[in-house]
């Protein structure tokens, strides 16, 4: 039988819990450093990590650079959310929510920050035109849809994948709770696209970039290695989605970037241009350590 907990009467912070975030999980806002922000020569100054809320925001700068909006020209930094970074001085600036991804964006007279994913989608798209209707029943529709996914992601990721992949034992009532609402939710968005491309109409928007990269990618067999468990395979219009997402060009260039995990092809810790792709991968830079080595032995 899975032991009880008897809450006290006055809950105390205890460092030992929190599996495989516990050094740097706390109840308390704030900097833990004195550590300063980067900053390049773009307009867009991004500090992420790629994780799915990371990814969201990169995939949306590639695909306005995939559309030819010059203007979208933007540095990214990779903040280690593993080492506490995102508790540093700088970013508490930013964010002081302390949480990736947070921009800093220079292309008007004052420096405007913008953070939280959702914040950072709508910013873009509305700055550009692009991805978001101006007004309307369409622009309802995909505000509707990125509304659901702020408000919905977290019982995927903070309930299901932290219950089901990080946390230090395995319980079956807080994995199975959320599996059952993980499960309801891609339900929800098989009911949604049997009839339509993309989640919010015809068109491709800010909310199939929000939704993509937790759900499409969990179809995808890339979060929590839980697509088997989940029965993902199930949901076949969520999956026929979530390939026809994973094939533009831009998806893939997003998911690279602040990447330092897995295949090294993929691994763009910092992108400052378009070019990084093609010549600061971890592969190709691994290549070159190697080439200077032996030229000096």
């Amino acid at each position: 039988m899975e032991p009880t907990y008897n809450p006290p009467e006055k809950w105390a912070w205890d460092e030992e819990s929190g599996g495989k975030f516990a050094s740097i999980n706390r109840p308390t806002a704030g900097p833990t450093l004195e550590k300063g922000l980067p900053v390049g020569n773009h307009p867009f100054q991004l500090y992420s990590d790629a994780t799915p809320n990371g990814v969201k925001v990169t995939i949306l700068f590639e695909e306005l650079l995939e559309a030819g909006v010059q203007d979208a020209e933007y540095d990214a930094w990779r903040i280690d959310i593993s080492k506490g970074e995102q508790f540093g001085s700088g970013f508490v600036g930013v964010n002081p929510n302390s949480k990736i991804p947070a921009l800093f964006d220079h292309s008007d007279h004052t420096v405007l920050r913008v953070f939280e994913s959702g914040s950072i989608l709508m910013h873009l798209a509305e700055k550009f035109s692009m991805f978001l209707p101006m007004s309307g029943t369409n622009r309802t529709e995909v505000l509707n849809w990125l509304m659901w996914q702020m408000g919905s992601a977290p019982f995927l990721g903070g309930g299901f994948g932290h219950f089901y992949a990080y946390a230090p034992e395995k319980y079956k009532y807080p994995i199975n709770r959320y599996a059952m609402e993980s499960k309801r939710q891609l339900d929800v968005l098989n009911r949604e696209l049997e009839h339509k491309p993309f989640i919010a109409g015809e068109d491709f928007s800010i909310a199939d970039i929000a939704i993509w990269p937790w759900y499409g990618q969990l179809c995808l067999g890339r979060l929590y290695q839980a697509a088997e468990f989940l029965d993902v395979e199930s949901y076949s219009n969520v999956m026929k989605w979530a390939k026809k997402i994973d094939a533009r060009p831009a998806t893939l260039r997003g998911r690279m970037v602040n990447r330092a995990f897995g295949d090294p092809s993929l691994q763009l810790h910092e992108r400052h241009s378009s070019s990084d792709f093609e010549t600061q991968t971890q592969d190709k830079i691994s290549i070159n350590q190697n080439y200077q080595l032996q030229r000096k032995s």
